[in-house]
């Protein structure tokens, strides 16, 4: 309920504040910030295998010990810094997805040098403008997509970690490149 309104969501969000709060201020609002572009790449990425909801109730701790995601800084991580990380219970700690976060960083800052910034590589894919899915229920929303598996493969060619089809494809959801809001949702349209 929003101001006395019965608002209707896309279920998956449940009844979590910080959950609704994703729901109805980010997920799916196109992105044009590259800094906020590199913070969902490496949230993304540390999601594999686990829950959304477990890397949002984290996004803090990594905002504070990943240098609000400035992907220069995380560039120049070394061996040291990873093993702060690896003992920081406020994170995900597996070396692996450090580690590919590390090396995700540099790749983002060569394309960002090739295109000028992320944002323009990225939205390419889409001709620049999001693509709006007109789904009934969340259960007929995807994992992956034709534009999910062209993506990562051009990620896998440049050398990004931990970035496969399925992870591509909730990064896009996430920073509004694809609508998944389902039709009755209020932000189907926005």
């Amino acid at each position: 309920m929003k101001g006395g309104i019965i608002v209707q969501r896309c279920p998956w969000c449940g009844t979590d504040p910080l959950y609704i709060k994703y729901h109805d201020e980010e997920w799916g609002t196109p992105v044009h910030n590259d800094l906020k572009h590199f913070e969902f790449l490496v949230l993304e990425s540390a999601q594999a295998g686990l829950s959304w909801i477990t890397v949002l109730k984290k996004r803090e701790n990594y905002r504070a010990v990943y240098d609000n995601f400035d992907p220069i800084k995380v560039a120049a991580y070394s061996e040291e810094k990873i093993n702060k990380l690896l003992g920081n219970a406020g994170i995900i700690r597996n070396r692996r997805k450090i580690e590919a976060s590390i090396n995700n960083a540099k790749i983002f800052l060569n394309i960002q040098k090739e295109f000028g910034s992320f944002d323009n590589y990225i939205w390419k894919f889409v001709d620049y403008k999001p693509i709006t899915n007109s789904w009934k229920n969340v259960s007929e929303l995807p994992a992956t997509s034709d534009l999910s598996d062209k993506i990562s493969k051009d990620f896998k060619k440049r050398g990004f970690r931990f970035l496969g089809s399925t992870i591509i494809y909730s990064y896009l959801q996430a920073t509004g490149l694809i609508n998944d809001h389902i039709i009755i949702c209020f932000r189907h349209n926005k």
